[in-house]
């Protein structure tokens, strides 16, 4: 009787690692650039359109793009109409990569700085009221990449 409960303890260990490895083995990672979306806390959403890239995915696979002239394209995005100094959180729809820096800024006549928090990514739309391009700059271990949308403050 014994005999059988040791065999019936090992398959019982064996089949829990093989679940357990299975899992990890099965894991499917996405190394494209993120979508990139802003929001206002009160209001909808808006993705960001891709601007400029230069990515390297998996297995070397390499995302490019040059946008030469990023506000026009920022113009002709759907806007995000928002209040004046309203919050607002910028997030990723994945992350399988490593942030080195993160900086976000505004233009309408001239470039403002947008201050993201490092924890949660938030921070406040402009308190003057206008039409602005949103623009977002990401540079991580896979590469960098440029982000741009269509803000309206009222």
């Amino acid at each position: 009787m014994g005999f059988n409960l040791k065999i019936i303890y090992k398959l019982a260990i064996g089949t829990c690692l093989l679940f357990l490895l299975g899992g990890c083995i099965g894991e499917d990672y996405d190394f494209s650039p993120p979508t990139v979306r802003i929001s206002a806390y009160d209001t909808a959403n808006i993705v960001l359109k891709e601007a400029n890239l230069d990515w390297h995915g998996e297995d070397n696979k390499s995302y490019k793009k040059e946008t030469k002239d990023i506000l026009k394209l920022g113009e002709e995005q759907e806007a995000l109409t928002v209040e004046s100094g309203t919050d607002g959180y910028l997030e990723f729809d994945s992350e399988d990569f490593a942030v080195k820096e993160l900086t976000a800024y505004v233009v309408d006549t001239n470039k403002q700085e947008i201050k993201l928090d490092k924890t949660d990514r938030s921070f406040n739309f402009p308190k003057e009221k206008g039409k602005y391009v949103f623009v977002v700059l990401l540079n991580t271990d896979l590469g960098s990449a440029q982000y741009v949308g269509n803000i309206v403050v009222k």
